[in-house]
């Protein structure tokens, strides 16, 4: 995912060389009212349906962009990495206003892999992450529960997070991740807890490939936190404990067509990211094929429940 260090030119990545791309802005927004009348459509009333960046890797950011169009999402979640163009505020506008597909959140850069993204200093992350993603018109900001050894930045990070609410309009939604197990005993890797129902924040993301791992009730979970549920990741699993699978939905034993069908009924307000892992994926063709029937997953159970409302 990582591509050679330096600020992207909008236009060298604007789209992706690889593939047949619209010559001009005017084919390619008929392009995209195709897609916006195709089966995939979502009607206004719907919750929308975005596609994450890490869904799409080994390709590039500038791909999602336009498998997203090209398929029929409603928008994109950007997960910050090593990736320039991922980090860079006014490419990914560029981006969004070509491919006509919005920006709906930013995964700040929390992960290991992402530690030194954007500096070490994790509150200096969480700023730039909703200074970005206000630049962008994006409602959410994801974010992971404090490594154990960020002592300073787990011991606050309850008071710290509500201090930095409290500053923006963009939501601050902490996601659930899961214990580490060595053998038959549990890592507590995460401060102070990894799982954002039982901390005291007033927004949350919930993964439906990390309920897997730390063998979580995706559905009581969801009840438990009511209104603070902000965000979903649309993904599944199908055993406890590592490796985080991030499967396509309906392919492992997690809830996910039954917590669509009840997103309605909970008022909720948020959007549904299809976050999978494609990485895998003997061809390009066949990592389409994920996305798309991630989307049709989507969609179809979100439409479900809204002819039963």
């Amino acid at each position: 995912m990582e591509q050679a260090a330096g600020r992207p030119d909008a236009t060298e990545h604007a789209v992706p060389s690889d593939r047949a791309v619209p010559s001009d802005r005017t084919e390619h927004a008929a392009h995209s009212e195709h897609a916006a009348h195709s089966g995939h459509a979502r009607p206004a009333a719907e919750i929308p349906v975005a596609l994450s960046t890490a869904s799409v890797f080994p390709e590039r950011t500038p791909d999602t962009f336009e498998l997203a169009s090209r398929l029929g999402y409603d928008g994109i979640e950007v997960m910050v990495t090593a990736d320039p163009v991922s980090q860079d505020a006014d490419v990914l506008r560029r981006l969004a206003d070509y491919h006509g597909v919005p920006v709906l959140a930013v995964h700040a850069p929390c992960l290991l892999i992402t530690q030194r993204v954007w500096g070490r200093e994790p509150w200096a992350k969480l700023v730039k992450a909703a200074d970005v993603a206000g630049k962008l018109g994006a409602r959410v900001v994801v974010l992971h529960p404090p490594f154990r050894w960020q002592r300073d930045y787990a011991r606050d990070f309850e008071v710290g997070l509500a201090r930095a609410q409290a500053e923006t309009d963009v939501l601050f939604a902490v996601e659930n991740i899961y214990p580490l197990r060595a053998g038959s005993a549990e890592v507590a890797a995460y401060a102070p807890h990894w799982n954002p129902v039982e901390l005291d924040c007033p927004h949350v993301t919930l993964d439906l490939s990390h309920t897997a791992v730390s063998e979580s009730d995706a559905l009581e979970m969801a009840d438990q936190l009511g209104s603070r549920l902000a965000h979903v990741h649309l993904t599944d699993g199908t055993r406890p404990g590592l490796p985080d699978e991030h499967l396509v939905p309906g392919r492992g034993n997690q809830p996910c067509a039954e917590l669509l069908g009840r997103l309605r009924a909970m008022r909720y307000s948020g959007t549904v990211v299809v976050e999978i892992s494609t990485r895998r994926a003997l061809t390009a063709q066949e990592r389409y094929a994920d996305l798309e029937e991630s989307l049709a997953f989507a969609r179809d159970h979100l439409r479900a429940a809204s002819a039963l409302a």
